[in-house]
Formats: C-alpha cells, sequence, structure tokens
C-alpha cells in the first residue's frame, strides 16, 4: 500500500507539470512552426473559421514533436522538485530506489509513445492532408483589396493599377491610372480618370469600378491584323464610367489530389505498399537510362552509314586510328567534324545531366518515404529517451521550477534537433543511409540517457554545481571568506583566558616560522616537483587557530565576533607543492609549459600565506587583550 500510495503522489507530480509543459512546449512549436507561412497568410482576408482551421490542422501535426519535450522537461522539474524538497531522500531512505520511483512513469511514458505513434500514422497524415490543401489553397486566393497611394498595385488578376491619393472618409480615388492587358503585349489599354470609386459585388465574385473624367486607350488588334505593322487603336474621353474586373475574395479549396502524394499524408502500411512500387519504378527508369546510354556511341557526321560501317571494322582489324582518319581528310571537313562531334558531345551530356537530375528526384522521392516509415518509430522511442534523460537529471541536480530545468532542456533538445535534422537531410540527399539517418540522433541520446540513469541510481554527485565550484576555487587560488555568526542558544562561555593564552602561543609559532622559512623567496624547483613532504608546521599551526576560532564563536561579545571574521581561512599545502600526490607532481614538473604555471601558481599561494600570516598576527593581537579583559570578569 505504501509503494502505490507514492505511486499515486509521483504520477500527480508528474501528470500536472506534463500538461502544463505539453501546451507550452506545443505553443512554441506552433509559433515557430507560423513564421514559415507568415507570408502566406498576411493580406488574404481570412476568416476566423479558416484560421481555426488552419491552427487546428497544424496543432495535431505537431503534437508527435511536443511530446517528447514536454516529456523532458516535466520529468526534469519533477524530480528537480522531489530532490530540491528532500521528498527523494526521503523515498530513497525507506528502502525505494529511484528505478522503482520511475515504474509508474515508465508506464505512463510508454501509453504517451504508443499515443505519438497513434498520432503520427493514423491522425497525421490526415491533418498533413488537410493543412496543406488549406495551405494551397490560401496561397491561391486573392488577396485582399487595399490599394496603397502612389504604388502601382497588381493585386487584381490582368491589370495594374495606380492612384495617386486616397480619400479614407468616403472612399473616393484621385489621380488614377489602369493598365489592362488581355491577349498580349500589343493589346494593352489604358485608362486614366480624375477620380472614381471602387465597390465590390454581392457575391465578392467582381470588382466594379465607377471612373470619372477620363480617357480609355486600346489597341485594336486582331487576327486579321497580325501580319500589318500598322495596328490601329481606338481613344475615348467620358465623364464616367463603369468598368467590371475579375476579383474572386473567396476561398477555394484546391484539389487534394495535389497533394496527396507527399509521404507525410500516408500512414505506414501505405508508405511500404508506396515504397516497393517506387522502388520498382525506379529501377525500371534506371534501367531504360543504362541501355539508353550504352547506345551512346561513336558518330562520323563526315560519312554515310556504310563507309561508318567500314571504317569501324578497319579499325577493328589493322592499326589505322581515328587520328589517322582525321588527317587525312581536307581542313573543311576536319574543321565540320569537330564542330560535329563538340555538338554531339554537349547533346549527350544535356541529355545525361537531365536524366541525372531525373533519376535524383526520384531516389529523393524514394529516400522521403523510407525516411517517413523509420521516423514513426524513432519518434515514439525518443519520449521513452527524453525521460531517462530529464527525470535522471531531475534527481541529480535536484533544482526545480523553470530555471534550470529548461536550460537543460532546451539544451537536450537542441542537441536532439542538430542531429535528427543532419541526419534527415543528409539520408534524404542520399549522403548517408537511410538507417543510419534516421537513428543517429536516438543512438546520440541512448548513451547519454543510460549514464545519467546509472548515475542517478547510484547517487553521483557529478551534476553538483557546489562540487565544481569548490574545485574551480581550488585550482584558481580563490578564497572563501568566513562567517562566524552569534549562537542563539549558549550554554557556557569560552575559556578567555585559555585561548588568549593560546592565541599568544600561535603569534610566537609564527614569528619562528617567519625566520626559518622565507616565503618571500622563490623555492628549488627540483624539491617543489620531485621532493615529497608537507609542511606540517603551518598544518599544526592552522589546527591549534581553527580550535581557537571555533571556542570563542561561543561568546556573547560583539567585538570578538566581528575579529574572528577577520581570520583568513588558510591554505596549508598548495604553497609548498601543487598536488598531493608525488607521481602528479613529478609528471607536472616533466611538462615544462603545465610545470611552468603550477610553479607560478605555487609563488601565488606563498605569498598569500604570509599575507595570512601577518593577519593572523595583527587580528590575534586586536583579541588578547579583550580576551584577557573578559576572563578577568
Amino acid at each position: 500500500m505504501r509503494i502505490k500510495k507514492l505511486y499515486i503522489f509521483i504520477i500527480k507530480q508528474f501528470g500536472l507539470l506534463f500538461f502544463g509543459t505539453f501546451f507550452i512546449c506545443q505553443f512554441v512549436l506552433m509559433m515557430q512552426f507560423l513564421w514559415r507561412y507568415v507570408d502566406e497568410l498576411i493580406g488574404k482576408g481570412l476568416s476566423l473559421e479558416v484560421m481555426a482551421q488552419f491552427f487546428w490542422y497544424m496543432g495535431l501535426m505537431l503534437m508527435p514533436q511536443a511530446f517528447p519535450l514536454a516529456i523532458l522537461l516535466s520529468s526534469l522539474i519533477a524530480f528537480g522538485n522531489l530532490g530540491e524538497s528532500s521528498e527523494l531522500t526521503a523515498i530513497k531512505a525507506a528502502g525505494i530506489s529511484l528505478m522503482q520511483t520511475f515504474r509508474p512513469l515508465i508506464v505512463i511514458v510508454l501509453l504517451i509513445s504508443c499515443i505519438s505513434y497513434y498520432f503520427q500514422d493514423v491522425i497525421g497524415p490526415k491533418a498533413n492532408l488537410s493543412f496543406y490543401q488549406l495551405l494551397v489553397s490560401v496561397k491561391h486566393k486573392s488577396p485582399e483589396l487595399e490599394i496603397p497611394e502612389g504604388v502601382f498595385y497588381d493585386g487584381l488578376p490582368g491589370s495594374n493599377i495606380y492612384v495617386q491619393k486616397k480619400d479614407l472618409t468616403t472612399g473616393k480615388l484621385y489621380g488614377i491610372m489602369i493598365y489592362r492587358q488581355t491577349g498580349s503585349y500589343e493589346d494593352q489599354a489604358i485608362i486614366l480618370a480624375d477620380s472614381g470609386m471602387m465597390q465590390t459585388t454581392e457575391e465578392k465574385k467582381h470588382l466594379v469600378l465607377t471612373l470619372y473624367s477620363g480617357e480609355w486607350f486600346e489597341n485594336m488588334r486582331s487576327q486579321d491584323l497580325a501580319n500589318s505593322a500598322n495596328i490601329p487603336y481606338r481613344r475615348e474621353t467620358f465623364s464616367t464610367k463603369r468598368i467590371v474586373l475579375n476579383f474572386d475574395s473567396g476561398l477555394n479549396l484546391a484539389d487534394m489530389a495535389d497533394v496527396a502524394g507527399d509521404a507525410r499524408m500516408k500512414p505506414l502500411t501505405k508508405l511500404l505498399h508506396d515504397i516497393d512500387s517506387i522502388k520498382e519504378h525506379n529501377d525500371s527508369v534506371g534501367y531504360s537510362f543504362y541501355t539508353e546510354a550504352k547506345r551512346y556511341g561513336l558518330r562520323l557526321p563526315m560519312v554515310n552509314a556504310e563507309d561508318s560501317v567500314k571504317i569501324m571494322k578497319q579499325l577493328a582489324t589493322d592499326k589505322t586510328t581515328f587520328d589517322s582518319i582525321y588527317e587525312r581528310q581536307s581542313p573543311a571537313d576536319r574543321q565540320s567534324a569537330v564542330k560535329s562531334a563538340l555538338a554531339s558531345v554537349q547533346s549527350v551530356k544535356l541529355d545525361i545531366e537531365m536524366k541525372a537530375d531525373y533519376a535524383r528526384s526520384l531516389h529523393r522521392y524514394y529516400h522521403h518515404h523510407q525516411l517517413e516509415a523509420i521516423k514513426k518509430f524513432t519518434l515514439s522511442l525518443s519520449c521513452l529517451i527524453f525521460f531517462f534523460i530529464g527525470a535522471p537529471l531531475g534527481a541529480i541536480i535536484r533544482k526545480g521550477g523553470l530555471g534550470v530545468p529548461v536550460i537543460v532542456s532546451v539544451l537536450v533538445f537542441i542537441i536532439y534537433y542538430i542531429f535528427d535534422n543532419t541526419g534527415f537531410r543528409m539520408a534524404r540527399e542520399g549522403q548517408w543511409t537511410v538507417g543510419f539517418g534516421m537513428t543517429i540522433s536516438t543512438w546520440a541520446l541512448a548513451p547519454i540517457a543510460a549514464f545519467f540513469t546509472y548515475k542517478a541510481n547510484k547517487d553521483s554527485v557529478v551534476f553538483n554545481v557546489d562540487l565544481y565550484k569548490n574545485l574551480a576555487m581550488s585550482m584558481l587560488g580563490l578564497r572563501t571568506k568566513r562567517h562566524i555568526f552569534r549562537k542563539e542558544v549558549i550554554i557556557e562561555d569560552p575559556d578567555y583566558r585559555l585561548d588568549a593564552e593560546r592565541l599568544a602561543a600561535i603569534n610566537g609559532d609564527i614569528l619562528r616560522y617567519h625566520e626559518h622559512h622565507k616565503l618571500l623567496h622563490w623555492p628549488n624547483p627540483i624539491k617543489v616537483f620531485f621532493h615529497a613532504g608537507d609542511d606540517q608546521e603551518i598544518e599544526e599551526i592552522n589546527e591549534r587557530l581553527e580550535e581557537t576560532i571555533e571556542n570563542l564563536s561561543y561568546t556573547k561579545d560583539k567585538l570578538i565576533l566581528t575579529e574572528l571574521n577577520h581570520y583568513p581561512i588558510m591554505a596549508t599545502h598548495a604553497h609548498t607543492r601543487p598536488f598531493r600526490k608525488k607521481w602528479m607532481n613529478v609528471v607536472t614538473g616533466l611538462l615544462l609549459p603545465v610545470g611552468a604555471f603550477f610553479y607560478f601558481r605555487m609563488l601565488r599561494f606563498r605569498f598569500r600565506l604570509y599575507k595570512d600570516l601577518r593577519t593572523i598576527r595583527q587580528t590575534s593581537e586586536r583579541i588578547i587583550p579583550r580576551a584577557i579583559a573578559l576572563g578577568g570578569n
């Protein structure tokens, strides 16, 4: 019962976050996808119903891509929250391993993977087909009529219209110039008008343009005058004229057959069937190209067919060569032969290039079907892989909220996207095999997921930020400050007189240390890298100092507490050698550039120890009188 309640608790933690992150990821993907087609939608006057259909089909298409990212982010946040609130520690203390905690979520993620496959195989093809049918229809839709000022507007079929000025209040147009073209360049008509009004018909299929005070110039080109050099035209002056222009502002759905051949619009069974058909068709086309290529042979345009056969037999029986035949020709025949051969070669080259482009398009179409068939499985499998990346990372990092988890999720998804997109493109172009290109992202992330799961199950601190922070500070020689605050409960005051005597003794040891150890002198590099030995004396001084500071930290005196924070935290061995292990020092010393770096780093620590010992003496001299005074009381 305990484990069942735990499962319910884990499922609630994960479920709420999954639904929230799923809608966020879906929104981000839809906005990124929308930017690709924003130019096709602007200025088309689409109704809310059409836009709703557009976003609905887009959302159904992108749901399988949102599932892995939502699983990664939600699992990372869920287990990060559990680790940050120490609930994960309590679960482990109860004897429940991390993999047992993962069990209910593994079942849920497997279910989501199946849902992702169902969307890709059943709902996705229909959504893709409806989406691209709607997109093609939107592309072919006439734009919403909005004529700008001072610019030729070509949004009307067969006409260009120029308006010098518009009255936005009355809707009247001034300085109108219209170019109409019906059949050819000679059939153009030019219409000039002082002003006019523009209205659409009730069925929104035509545009009625009422013009005032203008002229109409039109060529009278006809079939009877096709061969005449003089083309008559007519000129008409009018005070009022009405023109009807074609303008269909409605949305007419395109034929589904235009987009139904795309691999994205097919389920898995249809893809497998079409892959065999396409392969058979490509093989037949390739064989026909091969047989035609074998017929490209020697062409002798300066001789007839019978002579050509004789020449070929002669070449086969004796030592006659093409060069000898060419030398026996006249200069005019030679030039004609060269021109004819060059034309023949160019013709063959163009034919081969055209067939090569066609063959590449056939292979690209074939590879696209293979890629879409494999993608249905790899995208579903990525849900499980992303879970085994996000959940262990959350348990290791132990940071909840939307800060660190979002950053880690974005980095992981970028890595996945780079591998997946690169593999898809390389496999589609035939540079990689289809299986390798579509599974490279899986092969790249699966070891990472296994590594994170292993480390989390072993309670590894590989992602402990504080560990790397302390290591970096140690490598760079950065010190940490001492923070001592007044204790909330003090049972017994420290022995001030004894602590004052200890501080005085430490000051004396520091003076003797300065006499024997010249910290400001350059040490011998041989002794630094090739002779082992720690500074036992300074270690003993540091131990006694830390013990005295710990005793005095229980004081109620504010002056002593303030002075205790002035004591530096000493590095007790970095001033003698770079590393504690002898072999590491030897290797470092043999590598001259690395050894030089660590040698100067050691000099820096010697100078820092010199200043620390001076600070300790000065601080102790201020504390000793105060401690003696408090001890006397």
